[in-house]
């Protein structure tokens, strides 16, 4: 399935049925009364944040989304039915957007979690409601109000514990593929990676974590260049950052460590120029294809030196495996610790419904309204 990470949509929520003016006319009954019903609730438009959903595909084709209109009312104190709420199922990491204004409206991060929309316009009332001692044939009634419409965008981030940052071909791929179950495209070319992948990193039976593959980077990505400037909003929810270095430079590279430095200091740069807050996360420096190389050790210590490296920094192959394990295990350990720290709640516990739509209630009607049952 193609991996598509914005949307642009349109939300109409249904107009409210109008109340209507009638009044009892039975035989042997005179001056029945009035006895005309309300208007029903038009539908709202609700997003729901679904695990099982990686893209937002299907809001690119379907982009105008209508809710029914509530049923009119009628006489013998008859209220008119509410129409159905429609329901958008998006991925989990979605954030949605006023399109007008820019302004951001919710942030679906729990699997389960709502949000309105759009809401249906309230029904209108009918005649029945203006009855009074001195108003014995009433004839007013109101219509229904009109259904909330909006201008959307739609921004999926997804939701990762560790992002992989590197150059193309920095062997990011093979990494995720090596250590946790994603199956992602791997060949001997730049940009094999098209679209972010994720793979869960399981390190045993009760403890995992989110791993996140993105296009990678090149100098010049802040303004256009490649196409990972394209995907590192899918880093923004990351605790750590892991930055691939390819310890096999080309052949005609006389300095391997200075033109390593160098493909380094270029994507710390661009993750500068991108987003401050990106930069200042937590990054660990990955030394790759530790088995194309005569000493480890060395190049090493020299590319710390270079660098003026100071914090943590592995060696690995991701080819072979060798050097995985223990960084699986580094990371898990850290993500353990920040989570504590946050005070995270588990994954799998129920999430709390707390932007769930509260129940239209017009404020004019008593509580034990039909039209809100």
């Amino acid at each position: 399935m193609k991996f598509v990470d914005e949307a642009t949509i349109e939300v109409t929520a249904g107009k409210g049925g109008n109340g209507v003016a009638s009044f009892r006319r039975e035989k042997f009954i005179p001056k029945g009364g009035p006895d005309g019903g309300d208007g029903g609730r038009g539908g709202s438009i609700l997003a729901v944040a679904d695990r099982n959903i990686n893209t937002l595909i299907d809001y690119r084709y379907a982009r105008l989304h209508r809710a029914r209109g509530g049923e009119n009312g009628r006489g013998k104190d008859q209220f008119g039915a509410a129409a159905d709420d429609i329901t958008l199922r998006v991925p989990v990491g979605t954030i949605i957007f006023d399109a007008d204004t820019d302004e951001m409206l919710f942030d679906l991060t729990k699997h389960g979690q709502r949000v309105v929309l759009a809401k249906g316009g309230i029904g209108g009332l009918g005649n029945l409601h203006f009855k009074s001692s001195t108003n014995r044939t009433p004839r007013q009634f109101t219509p229904g109000e009109m259904g909330e419409q909006r201008r959307l965008r739609l921004e999926l981030k997804v939701l990762a514990d560790v992002g992989l940052l590197g150059m193309p071909n920095a062997g990011k791929s093979t990494l995720i593929s090596k250590v946790s179950n994603a199956r992602p495209k791997i060949a001997d070319y730049p940009f094999t990676t098209l679209h972010p992948n994720l793979g869960v990193v399981r390190t045993d039976a009760e403890r995992s974590f989110v791993i996140a593959d993105i296009p990678g980077l090149i100098e010049g990505a802040s303004d256009g260049a490649g196409l990972g400037h394209l995907f590192l909003r899918h880093l923004a929810r990351t605790r750590v950052l892991l930055h691939l270095v390819d310890t096999s430079p080309p052949e005609f590279t006389e300095d391997p460590v200075a033109a390593a430095a160098q493909a380094a200091r270029a994507i710390v740069e661009e993750l500068r120029k991108y987003d401050e807050d990106l930069y200042n996360k937590p990054r660990w420096l990955i030394l790759n294809k530790l088995d194309m190389l005569d000493d480890p050790d060395d190049f090493r210590a020299r590319l710390c030196a270079e660098l003026q490296w100071e914090g943590p920094v592995y060696s690995i192959s991701a080819l072979t495996g060798e050097g995985t394990q223990p960084l699986v295990y580094a990371l898990q350990a850290a993500l353990d610790e920040a989570r504590a720290a946050e005070h995270v709640p588990d994954d799998d516990a129920p999430a709390e419904d707390d932007d769930a739509p509260a129940p239209d209630i017009d404020r004019r009607v008593a509580e034990d309204d039909p039209r809100f049952r």
